[in-house]
């Protein structure tokens, strides 16, 4: 079925959600876990748009990369340009407006200065993975504009380990790539220390697609980490240090002609700790604190034939937090809590190589305060402010080309910069509780954004993501001035969330494909070569859409229930003048059929993802497509004994069952690269 039945198909799944709800039964009702954010206590985490995954679930729908493992949510795509290069898209937004971090503190890498740069948190290493919308992004930074994806691990123990014990051994196996992959970890406390130490590693071959292979696809990936934590009476300290490599083969059949691939490597330290109630007035303090040493060679056979080094990226990130929650104030109008924080980061990313460089050596200073501030004004209705200031300071070589981005003259010119941003953000909200156990959230917010130093300062060839980069020194502040109404019930026979909202942009930052090719240098770009010249700019732009996911027991069925489940989301940009914004993801509906008891756990799931003609200039349309999953899983709980297992979990899972031809229109490979085909894997998950 291809996008034209998708009209009759959304009529289709709208007309048996009315039927089915009218005919449920009130047998026994699922209650959907509360989601938070992970490590946080803020009392506003209400007011937020958030997806969760983890337990089992996580374990389901693992995958190689954080956004493959999203993409198929409610509001996020991902770029898939690579099986080890996949970045989230949130909203139509991605690169320098979604932050992705690891228990609260960045990823420090260089996933958001190209598509071909892969993402160093493994969702092998992950308990749990959320992502967050809204009001709440504004404790991140002004990067995190779109949304917040967070991984969280328990690599700096929180907590002595129940019994001063705890192991997970979990694997998988792939049919679509050949893929192998595995994790275990192991947790132990005694006299208020506890320690953790974990490892993983995955291959895969060339990933299978209908009618063939995807030349060019393997990866291979290997981490560890080791972190300890001193717990004391209300509260703990802690740090870790974790490692990371990976070496990942870049798809198209220019690349695979190159051999082209990258090989990855970053260690990083993080500390954290929280003091709850250290004095009257104070609920609780914590900080963050993390450092890294990022680098990747970009290698591929060059011009003079020999196979090697053509780029080399370095990235070094240091990042602090710190944070107090305030106890309750008694007011006129109600109880007052709220958290204030302070940030601060240093960037130095650079590139360097036989192609000359894609990006001179930068540096990107920034620091900021923050204050989330909520106010119960009655049983039923509570009110929330946030606001955040931050200052940044962006300095490399301002490259200067000209007008018409052709020669000649041959050589562009640069000239040392510094930029200094002053953003300002804030944020109101209204949470309110309905009867039938809704909640109802509306929330208005005016975000500003700092142009990133590769948005500035960009001047070459990205011969692994195919394009020839211009950025823009004059590039000013981008804000968004967005407003957003939910809807959501968490328990009862129905469940479900819901989200509309509208953002206006002023002076929106984006990477426009301007129509021209290139090799590897300025003097020959113009009408033949193998990469797209994109050129950062600015214009106002409009963002709308809406998103809904839901479920339904339908009736109890042997010891468990029957069940179905929907999603719907839209997204839709233009510029002022009524063009499309490039490279925005398509509209998609679904549905499923489930059946779950304590032990058992069994899926069949339909995404359905419209053709996508609402396009950019110098941009095609792209195809729809369906999208079918099966899965069945089986968990069991063992009787407690000294040092036995716990649990087992093994299952299997179907992905793309009718082995579509799916190419993704937000890759700016869509037209070289298709995404896998049929597949099916194997998983088992032990826990001690």
């Amino acid at each position: 079925m291809r996008s034209k039945s998708g009209i009759s198909m959304v009529s289709a799944i709208g007309a048996s959600w009315l039927s089915i709800a009218a005919a449920g039964t009130a047998g026994a009702q699922e209650v959907l876990p509360e989601i938070v954010v992970a490590g946080e206590r803020q009392a506003g985490d209400a007011f937020q748009s958030t997806t969760s995954l983890s337990g089992t679930e996580l374990q389901r729908h693992t995958a190689a990369s954080l956004a493959d493992l999203l993409s198929t949510q409610p509001g996020i795509a991902a770029s898939t340009f690579a099986p080890g290069a996949s970045r989230p898209n949130i909203r139509g937004l991605d690169d320098y407006r979604v932050r992705i971090q690891e228990n609260g503190i960045g990823s420090h890498d260089a996933s958001d200065f190209s598509q071909d740069h892969q993402v160093p948190v493994d969702p092998l290493s992950a308990d749990k993975i959320e992502v967050i919308r809204g009001p709440a992004t504004l404790r991140y930074g002004n990067q995190a504009i779109g949304g917040v994806v967070n991984a969280s691990n328990n690599r700096i123990p929180e907590n002595l380990v129940p019994e001063n014990f705890a192991a997970r051994i979990k694997g998988a196996s792939a049919s679509v790539d050949r893929g192998l992959e595995g994790a275990a970890s192991l947790d132990a406390s005694g006299n208020n220390v506890a320690f953790h130490i974990d490892a993983f590693g995955r291959s895969a071959g060339d990933y299978r697609i209908p009618g063939g292979v995807q030349a060019n696809t393997s990866l291979r990936s290997d981490g560890q980490s080791v972190g300890g934590s001193w717990i004391f009476d209300g509260g703990y300290i802690g740090t870790a240090i974790q490692h990371l490599s990976s070496l990942y083969h870049i798809p198209g059949s220019n690349d695979a002609r190159q051999n082209t691939r990258i090989d990855l490597e970053q260690t990083k330290i993080t500390s954290k700790g929280e003091w709850r109630a250290p004095t009257e007035g104070i609920d609780a303090v914590r900080f963050g604190f993390g450092a890294s040493d990022y680098k990747h060679d970009e290698l591929g056979i060059g011009a003079g034939g020999i196979d090697g080094v053509q780029n080399t990226i370095r990235n070094k990130e240091i990042e602090g937090r710190f944070e107090l929650d305030h106890a309750a104030v008694a007011t006129p109008l109600g109880a007052l809590t709220g958290n204030w924080g302070v940030q601060a980061s240093n960037r130095q990313l650079g590139t360097s190589g036989a192609l000359g460089g894609l990006l001179a050596p930068t540096n990107t200073d920034a620091v900021a305060g923050f204050v989330f501030e909520q106010l119960q004004l009655s049983e039923t209705l509570k009110w929330q402010a946030a606001g955040r200031v931050e200052h940044l300071s962006v300095s490399g070589l301002a490259p200067r080309f000209p007008a018409s981005l052709l020669p000649p003259p041959n050589l562009f010119t640069e000239t040392a910069a510094s930029r200094d941003f002053a953003p300002k953000s804030f944020s109101l909200g209204l949470l309110k509780t309905l009867p039938w156990d809704m909640v109802a959230s509306l929330s208005a917010q005016r975000a500003q954004r700092a142009p990133a130093a590769p948005e500035l300062y960009s001047r070459g060839s990205d011969g692994a993501s195919g394009t020839f980069v211009i950025g823009n020194p004059d590039l000013k502040l981008e804000t968004a001035e967005s407003i957003e109404l939910g809807l959501k019930r968490a328990r009862g026979q129905l469940r479900f969330e819901a989200s509309l909202y509208y953002t206006r942009y002023l002076d929106f930052i984006y990477k426009q494909v301007t129509g021209n090719l290139c090799t590897d240098v300025f003097a020959s770009c113009g009408a033949t070569g193998p990469l797209l010249q994109v050129a950062y700019a600015q214009r106002d732009a409009n963002f709308r859409g809406g998103e809904i996911s839901a479920q339904l027991d339908v009736t109890p069925l042997g010891d468990g229930m029957f069940g179905v489940d929907g999603q719907f989301d839209m997204v839709r940009a233009t510029f002022a003048d009524g063009s499309g914004v490039p490279r925005i993801a398509p509209m998609r509906a679904g549905a499923g059929l489930w059946w779950r008891s304590a032990e058992w756990h069994a899926r069949l799931g339909l995404l359905h993802a419209f053709t996508q003609n609402d396009i950019a200039i110098n941009e095609t349309a792209t195809a729809g497509y369906n999208l079918l999953k099966a899965e069945f899983s089986y968990t069991h709980a063992f009787v407690k004994s000294d040092g036995g297992p716990r649990e087992i979990s093994f299952g299997v899972s179907g992905d793309n069952l009718l082995d579509e031809r799916i190419r993704n229109h937000i890759s700016f490979k869509k037209a070289d690269v298709l995404q896998p085909g049929l597949g099916v894997r194997l998983f088992t998950n032990l826990r001690f």
